[in-house]
């Protein structure tokens, strides 16, 4: 039977073969780094990440969790970037929001980050080659909507979606002092919206104060010793701040959909989705000839919205998510047949399609 220290012994020798291969492995990403930039390859490949991640999942045996072994490899492959070449990933700001959080979820804590004060923001940085990569939000389960500033940031860009991600949105209670002591609340208001139940049961739905957004609440919360603020563990840990109940959101499946912006789509993976954009002619039935185009073609389509257009002659956007890559025959087949009814088409990105963020 081995002892406490046999078994801290074991883990010493565990640990000098892990810090060993991690370093071999580094090396290669440093090889690798070399290659891409001699042919001006994207360090961020979605593709390949997906290739990794499941093979990683077939591997394990346990007893860790897939969940915990997946989070060691995103933060190891965030190092390698840096390794190859630091990427510089905008996001929705400012510091603690949701999409930053989205940000470090995808591209660890290896990366530059750069926090734009709306979404046209990071989409004009992404045009200009200021940022690598941008995140954005694009829907929300709870809310029950798409984020309109990215649908229309679309029309106006022609950066590509590489990737994207189902975060769970977990609401929390953070402050410095005790919850009996607490004298306002701070958040923003769709935030609010989203643990009424809670604010109910706790008695803190009087002291309710709107802020404009989740980050600028924990700022608050970190200058007053009564303040306390909803928001993510990010804002939490950035402003110093003590989580006093995590979770408090009234619906428990919450989540939002996030795009990952790039120059170029991913290649294929066998488990893809394609966005596009579109406006139909001018005519009577020129819709329903599109959606006839999907299914002659078996090709299944997962969300359709609709923003008029800015030009202002009653002309409407389409956006449309589909299953499969631009790159499938029968995507492309529907593609063809809906240009034949369309003044305009664009593919906005295909990418490998996010697991769902609950099971």
């Amino acid at each position: 039977m081995k002892t406490l220290d046999d078994w801290r012994q074991t883990i010493d020798q565990l640990d000098e073969q892990i810090v060993d291969l991690l370093n071999q492995r580094a090396q290669a990403a440093v090889e690798i780094g070399k290659l891409k930039n001699a042919c001006g390859a994207a360090v961020f490949a979605p593709d390949r990440e997906r290739v990794i991640l499941d093979k990683i999942r077939t591997l394990s045996k346990g007893p860790i969790s897939d969940e915990s072994l997946l989070a060691i490899y995103r933060e190891l492959m965030s190092a390698s970037f840096a390794l190859e070449r630091p990427p510089r990933v905008g996001y929705l700001g400012p510091r603690g929001s949701y999409s930053h959080e989205a940000a470090t979820s995808k591209f660890g804590s290896s990366v530059e980050y750069e926090p734009f004060v709306n979404i046209h923001g990071v989409f004009d940085a992404m045009a200009r080659g200021h940022v690598d990569y941008g995140v954005v939000p694009v829907e929300n389960n709870t809310t029950g909507g798409v984020v309109l500033d990215t649908l229309d940031a679309f029309v106006e860009s022609r950066v590509a979606i590489c990737n994207e991600l189902q975060i769970p949105i977990h609401l929390n209670l953070m402050a410095q002092c005790r919850m009996e002591e607490i004298e306002t609340v701070h958040s923003k208001p769709e935030a609010f919206k989203q643990v009424q139940r809670w604010l109910a049961e706790t008695g803190l739905g009087e002291k309710v104060v709107a802020a404009d957004s989740t980050s600028r609440a924990a700022e608050i919360a970190s200058k007053s010793p009564r303040a306390a603020a909803i928001g993510s563990r990010l804002a939490a840990q950035l402003y110093g701040l003590q989580i006093l109940a995590a979770n408090i959101e009234d619906n428990p499946r919450n989540a939002t959909r996030f795009f990952v912006l790039a120059k170029d789509s991913c290649k294929p993976t066998g488990k893809d989705q394609t966005s596009i954009m579109f406006v139909t002619a001018d005519k009577a039935g020129a819709l329903v000839e599109v959606l006839l185009a999907f299914k002659s073609n078996g090709v299944n389509m997962s969300m359709i919205t609709s923003r008029p257009s800015a030009a202002g002659n009653d002309e409407y956007n389409f956006f449309v998510d589909l299953e499969g890559h631009a790159d499938d025959a029968p995507v492309k087949a529907t593609l063809e047949d809906i240009r034949r009814h369309c003044p305009t088409v664009h593919i906005l990105g295909s990418y490998p399609k996010a697991e769902r963020a609950y099971a």
